[in-house]
């Protein structure tokens, strides 16, 4: 029920903000729009953009920012409403199925006079978008890598070791009934189960892991919803975003959650006397990016490049992961001083090497692992891949687990809340007109 309401809420805000700004025109040429995930990103930069980029071009801009907490919402925003924004950052597989429905536009990188900030951005990076499944399109030439990470486990140690967590099947051991959290992300759950089935057959060489990850069978999907099933008595909740805060709070006591709200918890627990750690299952899991890319519908296309440009640099780099706790694609020497700074001063001491991600100079560095896996973790990771027309068996099948399904009341009662919302939001626009009109205004509708 508590589902039901925040849909009415979110339908409520969608119509009555667009209400709101009725009538009311922007320059688009000099004008934005971004859409990016929630608490991503160092908010200073965005004022800070704004000068910059007049400083660099002659031209002034306004930054126009709006959240999103999942992809689909994004690309159904882009796909179905046909919403001009200039720029997005969807995670890997949304970028592979937005490049194969032909709504990316390429990015310009050539600045001029302005550095191409671009290059430094990681080959590993490079590497990993070129795994895109795009027939006929090079990834790199619509998509920019911005934060990269991986899935496994956040847990307390005061009630859970990391031996405890060295297999996905902790997710059903009975010792654990009540303390799980769940990311509510369908493919970021489906994909770890998955590797752990094969795991045999992957060790054998019968199947490899990053074909494994195009598997959308039927008798794929039946395996995985098994397993979700055996798991669920150790559920405590299924979350989006809010279970790095509980973790910090000790109501549960390990969470399936990413790499980057996986750090975040971590620094957060420290300063209530938590002790959260984080690892990755020896099966192996998944890792994912997401990119800055230009929805097909964009207006000010150049402004969009030179934010990605900006994005690029060392200090904008530093100041994004500094606050939100995600790792950039960034690899300049700038940011790894920095990082390894920062993983002696918490206490970090182990070398590790580190040149996959940033080249000579990395064999013996000191960084975080959570946030830096080494090459042999990597080896065991595999990225995640749009499914197509598989896409709403894999819905069916989470709805299936979570028991999401709405009966016909609450669908008849959400219609008549939107049409009741449509008939207020009509009404306000006549009396709007009306009083305009006898004023003796005239009113543009952008």
């Amino acid at each position: 029920m508590k589902r039901f309401f925040f849909f009415l809420a979110v339908i409520a805000g969608v119509l009555f903000q667009s209400n709101s700004v009725l009538g009311q025109q922007l320059d688009r040429a000099h004008t934005l729009k971004i859409y990016n995930w929630s608490d991503y990103i160092d908010e200073d930069l965005l004022e800070e953009f704004e000068q910059w980029y007049e400083e660099h071009t002659g031209e002034p801009v306004k930054v126009i920012y709006q959240l999103f907490d999942i992809n689909e919402v994004m690309l159904a925003k882009i796909e179905k409403g046909h919403s001009d924004y200039d720029l997005t950052c969807p995670s890997d597989y949304i970028i592979e199925r937005m490049l194969r429905n032909g709504l990316l536009l390429p990015i310009n990188k050539d600045f001029g006079d302005t550095p191409n900030y671009i290059g430094n951005v990681s080959p590993f990076m490079v590497e990993k978008i070129g795994k895109i499944d795009a027939p006929g399109k090079n990834p790199n030439d619509y998509a920019v890598g911005y934060m990269w990470g991986t899935s496994g486990f956040l847990y307390n140690k005061a009630f859970v070791t990391e031996e405890d967590l060295s297999s996905w099947s902790a997710l059903w051991n009975p010792k654990f009934e009540g303390k799980i959290l769940m990311k509510d992300a369908p493919r970021d759950v489906y994909s770890p189960l998955l590797i752990y089935a094969n795991y045999d057959k992957i060790q054998s060489g019968e199947v490899d892991i990053e074909q494994l990850m195009f598997d959308m069978s039927d008798e794929s999907l039946a395996t995985v919803e098994e397993l979700i099933n055996r798991s669920k008595p150790n559920i405590y909740g299924w979350e989006a975003d809010f279970g790095k805060e509980i973790m910090t709070q000790n109501k549960a006591w390990f969470n399936l959650t990413w790499s980057g709200d996986a750090e975040w918890a971590i620094r957060e627990a420290e300063r209530v006397g938590v002790n959260l750690a984080y690892t990755i299952p020896e099966e192996g899991s998944n890792y994912w990016f997401d990119g800055w890319v230009i929805p097909k519908y964009a207006v000010n296309t150049k402004a969009a490049s030179y934010f990605i440009n900006y994005m690029c640099r060392s200090e904008s780099a530093i100041r994004n992961m500094d606050v939100i706790g995600y790792v950039s694609a960034v690899a300049t020497p700038e940011v790894l001083e920095h990082m390894q700074e920062q993983s002696i001063e918490n206490g970090d001491t182990q070398e590790r090497d580190m040149t996959y991600f940033f080249g000579e100079g990395a064999e013996n560095v000191i960084l975080n692992k959570v946030m830096y896996p080494d090459k042999e973790t990597f080896d065991r990771l595999a990225l995640m891949h749009d499914s197509g027309d598989r896409t709403q068996a894999l819905l069916e099948m989470w709805s299936r687990v979570k028991g999401d399904n709405l009966n016909p009341v609450i669908l008849g009662i959400i219609a008549a809340v939107v049409i009741l919302i449509a008939i207020i939001v009509i009404s306000r626009k006549s009396k709007d007109k009306k009083r305009k009109s006898k004023n003796g205004k005239n009113t543009k509708k952008k």
